[in-house]
């Protein structure tokens, strides 16, 4: 196999493979998104159309992402080599409009403590032998020797009208976010702004204008799942951000702004922009467009839905990742004297307490999505946070997460 193109023998066996096992991750189903996914018969050949991503790289395996032109089967090359020479081929998923096109899986037996390389194609459904062309990628593996990690932690993504800016190759932070060589990016959630919509240009103080793309469905708040997998693809637009992202491996999770800000189960919402108020409706397409477009290992032990998980990244470091969203208790004033599971609720409390004794990580990273001690009001009255910013006995969410924080210390 030469190093630049898919022995034939190769990809006939990836597809014949992928067919037979559950090799990918294809989450949900339904009708087709509006806009952004093509017909199902066009010539030539498959190409991939928003660039490529690595997830939640940890124990020697990453979930790989990527999106057809129209339903294919993905297929990746990993190899040490930048050249990838002696590349193994490992069969995707086969793609279809049910997931917009996108499609991600697991690839393990990486080596530790090491640059990994990958490159993904798209390739024909009735001719293995037609494939598109591929990107590359990029991930680094831990473990092994004990040597120092590095890792980017932000999030909040093309929020506040400030989006995909074609003058500066769409965000302003990925240039110097992709200089810095991280071995992971940590983004805690916000990673679209569906309930953001961004206007062509924004007058500055300075005299100068601000000039943001706009697509139909960042156009207006998400409300269906064509809108909310559309606030994604909008960001993936941005060419420095993809970039970004195929050059560094991402653990994420999620927050409010993936559905509507500062949202809860349950809350019917009172704002003249939407048409569908109920937010249980919305969080549930917001939360499948999350997982079409975000690679997330599948390792959370939870079974209704959340998106916590523990990444082990070697002898130095374990990342928990927390989900402070799904079972968020309502907004209220806080007053409450007893605790009713806050924002993680019993079970997700006990595994965290229960992965963090058995943790034999120097540093161990809590990712929290929601501040723990910044007070976060929501509207006049009730509290978005946890905190409340007083003397005396913890009350309201402060009670739950006292018992976090007493098992910590």
């Amino acid at each position: 196999m030469s190093s630049g193109e898919i022995d034939r023998r190769t990809v006939v066996r990836a597809a014949a493979l992928a067919a037979a096992t559950s090799g990918g991750v294809l989450l949900g189903g339904g009708p087709a998104a509006a806009r952004g996914v093509p017909s199902l018969v066009r010539r030539g050949r498959p190409e991939l159309t928003h660039g490529v991503q690595a997830g939640d790289v940890h124990a020697g395996q990453a979930t790989l992402w990527g999106r057809a032109d129209r339903p294919a089967r993905l297929v990746a090359e990993v190899s040490r080599d930048p050249s990838f020479r002696r590349a193994v081929s490992v069969p995707g998923p086969r793609v279809t409009p049910d997931t917009d096109l996108t499609g991600q899986w697991a690839v393990r037996g990486l080596p530790p403590g090491t640059d990994v390389h990958y490159r993904l194609r798209a390739v024909d459904l009735h001719d293995p032998r037609r494939s598109g062309r591929p990107i590359s990628g990029r991930l680094r593996t831990l473990g092994g020797r004990r040597r120092d990690v590095r890792f980017l932690w932000s999030g909040d993504v093309a929020g506040q009208g400030w989006g995909v800016n074609p003058d500066l190759g769409g965000f302003r932070i990925a240039d110097a976010m992709a200089r810095r060589d991280a071995d992971f990016f940590l983004c805690s959630g916000d990673t679209v702004y569906a309930d953001g919509p961004v206007q062509a240009s924004v007058p500055l103080s300075d005299g100068r204008t601000w000039t943001n793309l706009v697509t139909e469905e960042k156009s207006k708040v998400a409300e269906t799942l064509a809108e909310y997998r559309g606030q994604y693809r909008y960001n993936l637009e941005a060419e420095n951000w993809r970039a970004f992202l195929a050059s560094t491996a991402q653990v994420t999770q999620w927050d409010d702004h993936e559905v509507t800000n500062n949202w809860y189960p349950g809350e019917v919402l009172d704002d003249a922009r939407y048409t569908e108020r109920r937010v249980d409706v919305l969080a549930a397409r917001a939360r499948r467009a999350f997982h079409d477009y975000v690679p997330v290992a599948e390792i959370s032990p939870d079974r209704v839905g959340r998106v916590y998980r523990v990444l082990h990244q070697g002898p130095l470091l374990d990342v928990f990742v927390l989900d402070m969203r799904t079972h968020k208790d309502p907004n209220t004033a806080g007053d409450e004297t007893s605790g009713d599971g806050g924002v993680l609720g019993a079970e997700q409390t006990r595994w965290l307490l229960r992965e963090l004794r058995a943790s034999r990580a120097t540093w161990k990273v809590i990712a929290a999505d929601l501040p723990i001690g910044l007070v976060v009001p929501d509207g006049s009255s009730a509290q978005e946070g946890l905190a409340q910013g007083d003397a005396g006995a913890p009350r309201g969410r402060e009670i739950d997460i006292a018992q976090v924080l007493t098992a910590l210390q």
